[in-house]
């Protein structure tokens, strides 16, 4: 499993973007690899669990999965039109869920957090200027939703 796991991982640090393991593997049978769609998807598991590749479900509930760029805890902003990703770090976030579990005898909480949007370019590219949002709300509006 190492050798298919290092595989899969590697074809995700080329690529940067979030991939479908679909999309990982016709790539990988494309170069001539043998592996198979359950291996993949077991490949992509390990890594995830190893905290090694981001996973993200995109508008359409599709899991899709990246190398990890940051060692840390963070969330995505996701740009719908060109799938163009930035992690954040969301420390409101962080406190909030705290909070909420807290409120309701929960611990040891976890979460996920996406947030899918346009980005500038595609935006430009549409005619469409993005609008600016103070700080202070934008926190605000991260602990609401």
């Amino acid at each position: 499993m190492t050798k298919s796991r290092d595989a899969v991982h590697e074809i995700l640090r080329q690529s940067g973007g979030f991939r479908s393991a679909q999309d990982v593997f016709a790539e990988m049978r494309a170069d001539g690899s043998k592996i198979g769609l359950t291996t993949v998807y077991r490949a992509l598991q390990s890594l995830s669990d190893a905290g090694r590749v981001d996973v993200l479900r995109t508008d359409e509930g599709e899991s899709v999965y990246r190398a990890c760029q940051s060692d840390t805890h963070h969330h995505h902003l996701v740009c719908r039109v060109c799938g163009r990703t930035v992690e954040v770090a969301g420390p409101d976030v962080e406190r909030w869920a705290e909070v909420v579990g807290a409120e309701h005898g929960f611990i040891d909480v976890t979460h996920t957090v996406e947030v899918f949007g346009t980005c500038s370019s595609c935006a430009a590219s549409r005619g469409e200027t993005p609008s600016a949002t103070p700080s202070g709300a934008a926190g605000k509006a991260a602990g609401k939703g």
